[in-house]
């Protein structure tokens, strides 16, 4: 990055925080009585975001595919904060499952319970999902789209992890469609640190897998899909995703 792009990089980062603070703030009486209002603050918040990179640090945030509008598992490649924002901002009515001490998070947190986001414990993540099976099906959460991270955290490009369990387990037991998410975003705004790199980030809906699969059978199909996907678009935008160790 050359110094000019390290300034404007700082200045970016910067103000994000203030604005997620403000945004919450002015939000903050209608989202308390609705989820429509916490849904609103949330993508408002997240354009803000969309507009400043694109002019600021010169990202261009691009979602493709077709994003689900019923009750579907989204099941998606985790590189930065920026695809949470994008993959939220698309959907009608999503809510995530998230670690707990997220809750904890100022803004976030707060606004996470609103929506309704399945906090779990990751020393207890079976107990987690069982509970959160329960409690869609029992009708006590709203309908939607249920957002997990397959892999289970943030997975900085070209880093191999496993696949986590728990997404099959959902899938096996709401008996739902899985749509798989690829991305390359890691590539433009790395998990950590404060470097925006300029270029097109995307997040693509990627073909529906229908309920019915058997646990490894879906495991195999779901990785296969998102990481080749994923590899493509981190390529286009200029990484190539085999040069990486694991």
């Amino acid at each position: 990055m050359t110094p000019l792009q390290r300034l404007r990089a700082l200045l970016f980062s910067v103000q994000m925080y203030p604005m997620m603070f403000l945004i919450g703030l002015v939000f903050a009486p209608w989202a308390i009585f609705s989820k429509t209002g916490a849904r609103t603050c949330c993508k408002t918040y997240s354009r803000w975001i969309f507009w400043t990179c694109r002019w600021m640090v010169g990202i261009r945030c691009e979602v493709r595919g077709t994003p689900p509008q019923g009750e579907v598992l989204i099941a998606a490649k985790h590189q930065s904060f920026l695809d949470i924002m994008m993959i939220f901002t698309a959907l009608p009515t999503a809510k995530f499952i998230m670690k707990k001490e997220i809750l904890r998070t100022p803004v976030i947190g707060q606004y996470a319970k609103l929506l309704d986001c399945v906090a779990v414990d990751r020393g207890k993540r079976g107990a987690a999902i069982e509970k959160m099976v329960k409690d869609v099906k029992a009708g006590r959460q709203d309908a939607g789209q249920l957002i997990i991270y397959a892999q289970g955290t943030r997975v900085a490009p070209g880093v191999k992890r496993d696949y986590k369990v728990g997404t099959a387990v959902l899938y096996e037991q709401l008996n739902q469609t899985c749509v798989p998410v690829a991305t390359n975003v890691g590539v433009l705004w790395p998990r950590k640190g404060m470097a925006r790199h300029p270029g097109v980030a995307v997040v693509e809906f990627l073909d529906p897998i229908e309920p019915g699969l058997d646990r490894r059978e879906f495991m195999d199909v779901l990785e296969q899909r998102v990481e080749a996907r994923s590899n493509d678009l981190m390529r286009e935008a200029g990484f190539e995703p085999d040069e990486l160790h694991q």
